[in-house]
Formats: C-alpha cells, structure tokens, sequence
C-alpha cells in the first residue's frame, strides 16, 4: 500500500495553487549543527586559505538591532492553557522580557518600575480570572522561551554570535480575533490586547535607548483560531492585524525592516474550519508578509480536552516558530510549510497531488495512531477526505509518487466533477492516542527534515498543513 511508486503519472488539467513555493534550505534549515564564524583576526596569508574558505561558506545573518522584539498574540494557546507546570524556568542566553511588577491596567509605557529582566516562563504574570488579559493574562509555559532559546542556539551554531530577542505576550484567553485587533471593543477586562503591544514596544524601546541599544520588531506569532473557527472572514481580519501592526509597530520603533506573521494551523475546533483554512491560504496569497508554520496536531494535547496542548507541546510549537523565524528573518530564506500545490485527476480512479516539501523526501509517519479508523471510507488514507458534498468517496490506496507527490487511488470511479480532496479537517470521534494524547483531526504525511529542537531534543519534521481543494 505505502509502496513508492516509480515515476510521476500525466498531468491533465491540474489545479494550481496560487504560489508554487520555494527554494529547498539548506545548511541551518535542518537545526542547531554548529557552524564556524567569521575568522576574527582576518585573511593574514596562505596559512589561513582553509579558514577563509570555510569562513566564505557560512551563512549571513541578518541582526539589523541588538534587540529584536517577537509580539505573541492569540488565546488560549498562546497564553499557554494547560501548559503546567513551566519547566523553562532558566534563561541561557541573553534573551529578555519586559517586566510590569505590579503596575495595573493600564500601563504608562514610561513608569520607571518597568524593567527588562531575562525571558523564562511562564511569559509576563499570571491570569487571575477568566477571561483576563494583558498585564496579567499567563496561563502556562507559552512558546515564547523556547522560541527565543532555539533562534539564539542556531544563530550562534551558525556564526558564534548571540542573537538577543525580546519576547511579549498580549494573547487574550478564550477570546475571538474581534478583540485582538486594532479598535477592539472594550468589554470588562477584554480588548486590551493591540493597545498592550503599543505600551510593551512604547516600554522596551525607551528602556533599549536608555541602554544604548538598538532595537526593532521582527515578528508577530499568533496562535489562534479555535474561537474563530466558523469565521469566513477570518482571513481578512488576520491580515488587517498584520497589516495594523506593520504600519503602528513600525511608527514606535522607527524600523524600515518588515514585520513578519508568523500564524499556525488549529486542529482542534470545527470539521472544515474557517479558521484553519485561512490561516494556510493567508501564507499562499501573502507569502512576503505571512507564513503558515503548518499544523499543530503533531504535539501532545491535554488529555481530557484534545485543545490545548501540554507543557511540552508548546516548547516544541515555540522551536518550530524559532525554525522558520531564523530561516525567513535571519537568514532571508523563503520558507515554506509542508503544503499541496498542484492537484491532478490522472485517471478515473487515481488523483495526483503535488507538495511543495521544505525537505524532501515526503514519507508516513509511523508512531501515530492512524486516523479515521472509525470511518470506512477514510481508514486507508492517512489522513486524506475525499467527498462530494456529504457523501464520502472511498479510498483504496496512497502511495507516493516521487519524491513530492502522493497517488490517491479510490475503490470506485470518481464522480465526473463536484469532488473535493481535504486532509486532517474532519473527525469520526477518534482521538489521537499514539505515541501521546493527541487531537481529533490529523495525518500522517510528513517531509525528511532533521530538525531537532534546541531545549527539548525532539525531532520536528514537518507535517502537511490541513488543507482543501476541489479535484477538477
């Protein structure tokens, strides 16, 4: 069933995603090797040939500040829900945080008892209530340590230089993208989260210059979408956020350098969720501005809620955003989440699709409980939905074709228009159960990329996004 197949059948009529993406990285792309840095002393004589050509091959990084600031927004998840207890307790390196004391809402971006202090978890103070928000809006260990930890740990691998981030978190649980944005309503203690970023980049950018640092903001990570989840608009209302803090951020730190967004997949809410669609297509038709990290069922969820994850969850989302952070700001590479980008009906029983793969080649993950075993017609696929409206269409077989690309076979002959293919959108009740508790939607499609996590020492491949697309 899993055999590979030898070559890449015809391509009649394919549906082509809007951006066929990108560039294989190379080099720091897999994780934290070490690197060799710049030779201090200079090219002295033929004695230090070697050393210069090894010196010319290493990448350049980008630190255009001594500090560079990453704006964590979102709800539940990115305030770390269920995240107990924190264990990235320590700061190994240099990377900061603004500490509020204890100053109430709202905060005067100039009172003296704002200091930097070094970035441990849990991120900023613990919420009180629910719903709470920023100052005091933590729930658990966030993504934020580990993120900073794993962009510093490659950049140093890579030159032997520090790299200095200064992280925030404004995410509001268990609240909608209407009161993440800019002009949110203002209803008891919620809608504070845009106006918290401006005090923490007001803060930290008068603390920086009073220490004779630079200082600018790199990226926005949100982690969001379960309450959003039937939103049509979401996408829209995604972008207006990055397109109102590129334009706000921007004016407080007088920075030229764009901002990137940083948003992942929720797996948890709503078969075919909105949300979950939008925010892998907002990388596809923004890819300058936005990129998807992919999916977030691959990390061990809360076992009585399959929602949020758990403590180590989240250290592995933050070192998948520290990945693709140091890959597209540091390094300037255009990378891009494991994602279909042609689709093709090869023949009447067989449908072609093809992926853009960060490292290839495309294989099975092994460990999951495989999923849709509670539903006949989906058991074979790994993952893949076929259906026409709400009938589903049995798959018989998937198998790889290539290196980039996975043959669909189906048990009868495809309907003559109307079909959709999905992957990891809907569930039958089954839960991941395998090799941790895990969520309700998910696959098994994964690339070859050796990533290991700098604090957790995990493998992080990456996994396809969920997506959906008609099969013409």
């Amino acid at each position: 069933m899993y055999s590979r197949m030898s070559c890449t059948p015809r391509i009649p009529r394919p549906i082509v995603i809007p951006l066929l993406v990108g560039s294989i990285l190379g080099g720091a792309v897999a994780g934290c090797s070490s690197g060799k840095g710049a030779n201090p002393g200079g090219s002295g004589g033929a004695g230090d040939a070697a050393t210069d050509a090894a010196d010319a091959s290493a990448p350049t990084l980008s630190r255009p500040w001594d500090w560079t600031s990453v704006v964590g927004t979102g709800q539940s998840l990115a305030v770390g829900q269920m995240g107990q207890p924190p264990v990235t307790t320590t700061q190994p390196y240099g990377n900061l945080q603004l500490s509020t004391a204890k100053l109430p809402w709202p905060v005067d971006p100039n009172d003296p008892m704002l200091t930097m202090v070094p970035l441990t978890e849990p991120i900023g103070r613990p919420s009180t209530t629910y719903p709470s928000s920023w100052p005091t809006n933590i729930a658990g260990e966030t993504p934020h340590a580990s993120m900073a930890d794993q962009i510093t740990a490659m950049a140093m691998g890579a030159d032997g230089r520090d790299y200095i981030g200064v992280h925030s978190e404004v995410g509001e649980n268990g609240q909608g993208i209407v009161y993440l944005k800019k002009g949110a309503p203002q209803v008891g203690v919620n809608g504070h989260a845009y106006q918290a970023t401006l005090i923490e980049i007001q803060a930290i950018t008068r603390l920086a210059t009073a220490m004779g640092k630079t200082f600018g903001v790199g990226a926005i990570t949100v982690t969001h979408g379960e309450a959003d989840a039937g939103n049509l608009n979401y996408e829209t209302e995604l972008y207006q956020l990055w397109t109102d803090y590129q334009a706000d951020l921007s004016a407080l730190t007088g920075q030229t350098q764009k901002i990137l967004m940083i948003t992942s997949q929720q797996n948890a809410v709503n078969d075919r969720a909105a949300s979950t669609l939008a925010q892998w297509k907002i990388g596809v038709y923004h890819p300058g501005d936005v990129v998807c990290s992919g999916p977030k069922y691959q990390y061990p969820y809360y076992p009585t809620d399959h929602t949020h994850l758990v403590t180590d969850g989240y250290r592995q989302l933050g070192e998948k955003y520290g990945q693709i952070y140091f890959e597209r700001v540091v390094l300037g590479h255009d990378w891009r989440p494991l994602a279909p980008t042609t689709v093709e009906r090869t023949d009447a029983r067989t449908i072609t699709v093809h992926f853009h793969v960060p490292v290839p080649p495309l294989v099975w993950e092994t460990t999951f409980t495989p999923p849709h075993q509670l539903t006949a017609e989906w058991q074979a696929g790994n993952g893949f939905e076929l259906r026409m409206g709400a009938t589903r269409i049995a798959i018989a077989s998937v198998d790889f074709a290539g290196d980039d690309a996975v043959v669909i076979t189906t048990a009868s002959d495809l309907p003559a228009s109307g079909v959709l293919l999905d992957y990891a959108l809907a569930t039958d009740g089954q839960a991941m159960s395998a090799p941790f508790v895990g969520t309700l939607r998910w696959g098994l499609l994964r690339d070859s990329d050796p990533f290991v996590g700098a604090g957790t020492q995990l493998p992080q491949p990456n996994y396809a996004v969920a997506f959906e697309l008609p099969v013409p």
